[in-house]
């Protein structure tokens, strides 16, 4: 199974933390993939993912499977040469739009499974991973809330949440999809700008159900928990935004515990890396 993350060094909590909650429900081997890049930008420095978690990420995951795999790409020069600029200071970091380069890979697989990094599998994916993709670029769930704002077809529901896509790159590689994407990203500034260019440019693509990316509330069904964003309206209307690595806000804010022992095996890997070499 072929899984693509893309972020900094920040996100490297999310993307472990991802990984292994992927390796408790899938049997067979894991290929990740993890799009990164070095930027200034706002004023920020932007460090890439290092090597020294990637491997570690593949060691501890081919204890469970040793046919896994987790492969690194730095995409700064490929990222520079194509600039968003309009988008380069949204309330999301650049590194939301990384994903639109991964056509530019030559190794990246023909079929893909992107998940953000605050996405969490609680079940097993197969039958998402595995669903037929002929003709279609995309498939994903309706953006919980954005599918009431946004739509491209007036009379039904089509905004797709882009934190769990799957992507078949052979359609996408022939209908320049990514590529259209990156131009309107660089021509026009947007609220999410990959997630808007990816819904308002794809004409193929494919609906799920909700319970592939869950990313309002724990579900019986769920498979993907997807930890965005929400709003709440008692007692006072307000935002919550809890991530899976916040363990303490994922008990006290959230009243979760059903990831308990998956965080355990992550804080065991994360003290495990820091005290070894790799």
């Amino acid at each position: 199974m072929n899984i693509l993350y893309c972020g900094d060094k920040k996100m490297e909590k999310g993307f472990v933390l991802s990984a292994l909650s992927l390796s408790r429900h899938v049997k067979e081997p894991l290929h990740i993939y993890i799009m990164t890049m070095s930027l200034w930008a706002n004023g920020k420095n932007y460090a890439p993912v290092s090597g020294r978690t990637v491997l570690s990420l593949e060691r501890h995951l081919r204890e469970k499977n040793a046919r896994s795999s987790v492969r690194l790409f730095d995409v700064s020069a490929e990222f520079q040469k194509r600039l968003p600029v309009p988008n380069m200071n949204s309330r999301f970091t650049p590194y939301c739009m990384l994903r639109l380069y991964a056509d530019l890979i030559p190794e990246m697989p023909d079929r893909i499974l992107y998940l953000d990094g605050d996405v969490l599998c609680r079940r097993n994916c197969s039958a998402f991973y595995y669903q037929a993709m002929e003709g279609r670029e995309i498939a994903g769930v309706l953006d919980y809330y954005g599918k009431w704002f946004f739509r491209e077809n007036p009379l039904h529901f089509d905004y797709l949440n882009s934190g769990v896509l799957l992507l078949n790159m052979k359609e996408i590689r022939r209908t320049r999809l990514f590529r259209r994407c990156r131009g309107l990203c660089q021509a026009n500034k947007m609220f999410m700008p990959d997630q808007s260019a990816l819904n308002r440019l794809s004409s193929s693509k494919k609906i799920c159900d909700g319970k592939y990316n869950e990313q309002r509330k724990l579900q019986e069904d769920t498979v993907f928990q997807h930890f965005t964003t929400s709003f709440r309206l008692f007692p006072l209307f307000h935002m919550v935004s809890v991530k899976p690595w916040q363990i303490d806000r994922m008990h006290e804010t959230l009243k979760l515990t059903e990831y308990d022992d998956l965080l355990e095996e992550y804080q065991t890997f994360m003290t495990e890396m820091k005290g070894k070499k790799v």
